[in-house]
């Protein structure tokens, strides 16, 4: 990767870089111009470029390096939508399109726009202006521009004679302008008296704690001018109380976001100005962090002190004398910032307002099909979070949900309101949540005596429900939103993770980690083998490792879900229930009630209880559908009494199809890898025979990942009696022609010898069969002889080398020399003229045959070569044939730190004589 980061207007950064890349900069003036036809009215003002190579990893390092980018530039608001087009127009330019990215972001007074560039502009993309068919977002590939469609302000593709571009534009999103907190309207006499002029002392503070700036307000309060105090640690000047207890001093004040307070200034004259103070913490144009001051006398602290939060439980009184209802001030000030905050405040202050026992609120889910519960306050535990709650029939989508009820005895309407049932609640009055007309929740406060409620509460209720409606529909909104984008990232990463593996295991690891804990508590994988097999239970994962085996067994004692390819997530009971059966019959056995003798508690229905409750909660099942085929099931589950949102479902489905496809590659590969190495196997000899008066040891070792077939071969295999055919060779290259005619040699070998024809005969006839494959064939380069032990204690060789590397014989007094002369390989010309040589070996003698794997072994620019495989070999002296062949090989992998990139065969024979030594 090449990166270059040039702010604007700024020299790049002196400090070291380190280790990381070479960086490229331009001015940026040179930038502005770049984009003067697309952005005319922008004034650039940084720009960070950065290369990536067609490589997977890049993916991941392009969307690292905006992250940082954007965050250096604080643009924190627009990160994720700016990670995740990036990571999809990455992707498609060095995954897809397999050329470099060239990844450019620049900034403007408007927002940030991000240019990706690849090296493919062959590739047809259609023009904005007509009508776009962008296809399914569900597919499995092809949306980066639907994306950019979705999220971007603005986007389009450029094309160059060379390059092809993809941009797209993130404007800033506006701040919140208006009135964040307000107090009540108050008569004239009771506003706070200020003594002539308002002075507001700003006082700006570095990270030190040294003074930066002082305004003309701090000197006609304090009395010093600017030049004075400027460069001075602001503790010389402050009177901070030392109250005892209290940690906080001057210093800590400065390094908080926020802080409000009174503490005293020297001034000019001796004496201690007492002043209110509200700090802020900013950060400047170079990401230093300072504190801005605001400072007035504290008797006029009213202009800066932030308005204090009225208690639920007091009334005040306007100027009209007219009381006000204490909800007005329910939520209080600050508001909680989160969803979930908001809504448990809510129902906890309409508790207390109607002086009930028990309050909660439901909120529409996105499709609103349903009201599901968000906060509650005062009902037992049973009630979660998220639970859907069925409301009555009625004219509209929710009947009486549009409007308010009070109910006055619940025991007289049995299911009035299914989510009291069993709580012990007689009387209860809700309320709808409206947004311009359109139902988004429901309030409701319970009380356990009967009769408590009347229009009066109800009215009261509605009231405040209609003041926080609009609050609480901009928070659901906004935590959407963020769910949305972290449902992108989630799944951004989740497709790296799942295209970075070809394992089967480890997909189905990867599987339920990526659903555990963050989609469910507990999943289990269900894969099928074939069409007609059973789904088979593969993989299962709960939070709490303790819980693995007991979900697996009793996982294994329920039928497994059917496998149906109808998309989406249904519900599946059976475990809920068997666990549930299963529990009841071990508690039952424990004390004694069924049937059998009375008996304390036995330790094992810890276990099972625990169980019962880990899958007692919702069960869903996702089919696992690749190439229009079911290849599993993704079952994930919550502990008693929980259910699923909508949205982690829809989620869980998007992650089930790329799950499905990562498993359904992987499986492929698997087969695959399997038939190469079965066939692979069966191009060599199932085992060696046992030659009287001759040790026989061979080494081969396989290169690449998944050892594909065809390269080496070697065979030893008895002819006639008393004599034995061996064999080394070499196929060029690798794949189903290589192996074929390594298949066709090693069988034609062993049926030609067979047949008394001499070794040059048999590798004439093996030369025509290789030339008849025509188009499929390949040369060969083979070493074939022919050895009978004599009963002196020697062996006779007859040796043909077809263009192989060629044999060495090692000699009891350690010297080496070639034991057969090179001749034309196999494969190339029809008509060969070879010859055979005779090689007597004396006992104790070594004959040692390798393929070209051995001595073409390279480190840098050096190669073992002939003469270091012989200087190897004289070192084997009165060693048997195995310790020769193991020496060899140690030394072939000592010779270089790499792994071996071609097929290696050792193939060594040794005449121990009469008498072993």
């Amino acid at each position: 990767m090449t990166t270059g980061l040039s702010p604007g207007g700024q020299p790049p950064d002196p400090r070291p870089t380190g280790s990381l890349p070479q960086q490229r900069r331009e001015p940026v003036g040179h930038a502005a111009q770049h984009v003067e036809n697309r952005s005319r009215s922008s004034v650039i003002t940084a720009r960070a470029a950065a290369s990536f190579e067609p490589v997977g990893r890049s993916v991941a390092s392009a969307r690292s390096f905006v992250r940082d980018t954007l965050q250096g530039w604080g643009f924190a608001d627009i990160v994720d939508d700016a990670v995740v087009l990036t990571s999809e127009l990455v992707t498609n330019a060095v995954v897809h399109a397999g050329t470099s990215a060239d990844l450019l972001c620049l900034r403007s007074d408007e927002g940030v726009r991000i240019e990706v560039a690849d090296r493919y502009p062959e590739r047809e993309i259609p023009l904005q202006g007509a009508a776009i068919n962008m296809g399914s977002p569900d597919r499995e590939g092809g949306r980066g521009l639907q994306l950019c469609a979705a999220l971007a302000g603005r986007w389009g593709v450029e094309y160059t004679p060379t390059h092809k571009t993809v941009w797209f534009q993130l404007d800033l999103p506006a701040r919140a302008v208006g009135t964040r907190a307000a107090g009540p309207n108050l008569p004239a006499n009771l506003l706070p008296l200020a003594d002539g002029r308002v002075r507001v002392a700003v006082i700006q503070i570095d990270r030190t704690g040294h003074i930066t700036a002082w305004s003309e307000d701090a000197e006609e309060l304090f009395g010093y001018p600017a030049e004075q105090v400027t460069g001075k640690p602001l503790t010389d000047l402050a009177a901070w109380p030392h109250t005892p207890g209290t940690s906080t001093g001057i210093a800590e004040a400065l390094q908080l976001s926020r802080w409000e307070g009174s503490y005293g200034i020297r001034a000019a004259s001796g004496r201690v100005t007492p002043v209110y103070a509200s700090h802020l913490r900013v950060r400047d144009t170079g990401g230093e962090p300072s504190t801005v001051c605001l400072l007035v006398r504290d008797h006029e602290r009213a202009v800066l002190q932030t308005p204090l939060r009225v208690p639920a439980s007091d009334t005040s009184t306007t100027s009209e004398g007219q009381g006000t209802d204490p909800f007005e001030v329910f939520i209080g000030y600050p508001a909680p910032d989160d969803l979930d905050g908001l809504l448990q405040r809510t129902v906890e202050r309409a508790r207390d307002m109607l002086d009930g026992d028990s309050a909660f609120l439901l909120l529409a889910t996105d499709d609103e099909t349903e009201l599901e519960v968000r906060a509650s306050t005062g009902l037992p535990s049973a009630r979660q979070r998220f639970a859907r709650v069925p409301v009555e029939a009625g004219p509209g989508r929710y009947g009486s949900a549009r409007m308010p009820a009070v109910h006055d005895d619940l025991t007289a309407v049995p299911g009035a309101v299914p989510l009291l049932n069993g709580t012990g609640m007689r009387s209860i009055v809700t309320v709808p949540l409206k947004v311009e007309g359109r139902l988004t929740g429901s309030l409701g406060v319970a009380a356990e005596a009967p009769g408590r409620y009347s229009n009066e509460e109800a009215l009261r209720l509605q009231f405040a429900a209609d003041r926080i409606a609009l609050a609480v529909e901009s928070a659901r909104l906004g935590e959407l939103e963020r769910l949305r984008r972290g449902s992108l990232n989630f799944l951004v990463e989740a497709s790296d993770l799942l295209a970075g593996t070809l394992d089967r295991d480890q997909t189905l690891a990867l599987m339920a980690q990526m659903t555990v804990p963050t989609l469910a508590t507990w999943c289990a994988v269900y894969t099928i083998t074939h069409q007609a097999s059973e789904p088979y239970l593969s993989y299962v994962l709960h939070e709490d490792e303790e819980l693995i085996d007991g979900i697996k067994s009793l996982l294994s004692k329920v039928p497994p879900p059917d496998p149906v390819p109808t998309p989406g997530a249904r519900v599946w009971t059976a475990p809920g229930e068997v666990a549930h059966q299963a529990a009841l019959r071990s508690s039952m056995r424990s004390l004694g009630l069924s049937g059998g003798p009375t008996r304390q508690v036995t330790p094992g229905i810890g276990p099972t209880l625990a169980t019962a409750s880990a899958v007692g909660g919702e069960t869903v099942v996702l089919p696992l559908v690749a190439r229009n085929r079911v290849i599993g099931m993704l079952t994930l589950g919550k502990p008693t009494d929980e259910h699923f949102r909508q949205e982690i479902l829809e989620l869980a489905e998007d992650l089930s199809r790329r799950a499905a496809l990562a498993l359904d590659n992987a499986r492929l590969y698997s087969e695959r890898t399997a038939i190469s190495q079965a066939l692979q196997r069966s191009l060599l000899p199932p085992e060696l025979p046992v030659i009287a008066g001759v040790e026989v040891e061979v080494i081969y070792r396989a290169a690449g990942e998944g050892n594909e077939v065809g390269g080496d071969f070697y065979d030893v295999f008895p002819i006639r009696d008393g004599a034995y055919g061996f064999a080394i060779g070499d196929v060029c290259g690798t794949g189903p022609n290589a192996a074929a005619v390594t298949g066709l040699a090693r069988h034609a070998l062993r049926l030609l010898a067979r047949e008394g024809l001499s070794g040059p005969a048999v590798l004439e006839r093996l030369n025509s069969a290789i030339l008849d494959e025509g188009a499929r064939s390949r040369f060969l380069t083979l070493l074939y002889g022919e050895m009978r032990p004599q009963e002196d204690g020697s062996a006779e060789l007859k040796v043909v080398c077809a263009g192989h590397p060629l044999p060495l014989r090692l000699r009891q007094d350690g010297s080496v020399e070639p034991a057969a002369e090179p001749q034309p390989l196999l494969g190339v010309i029809e008509d060969l003229e070879l010859y055979e040589q005779t090689v007597t070996l004396d006992p104790g003698d070594v004959l040692l045959c390798v393929t070209d794997g051995v001595t073409e072994r390279r480190e840098g620019a050096r190669m073992l070569g002939d003469d270091g495989l012989a200087d190897v070999l004289t070192t084997c002296t009165g060693l048997t044939a195995g310790a020769v062949a193991a020496r060899i090989m140690r030394a072939v992998e000592r010779f270089a730190s790499d792994a071996p990139s071609d097929d290696m065969a050792i193939l060594a024979m040794r005449v121990p004589g009469l008498h072993k030594d």
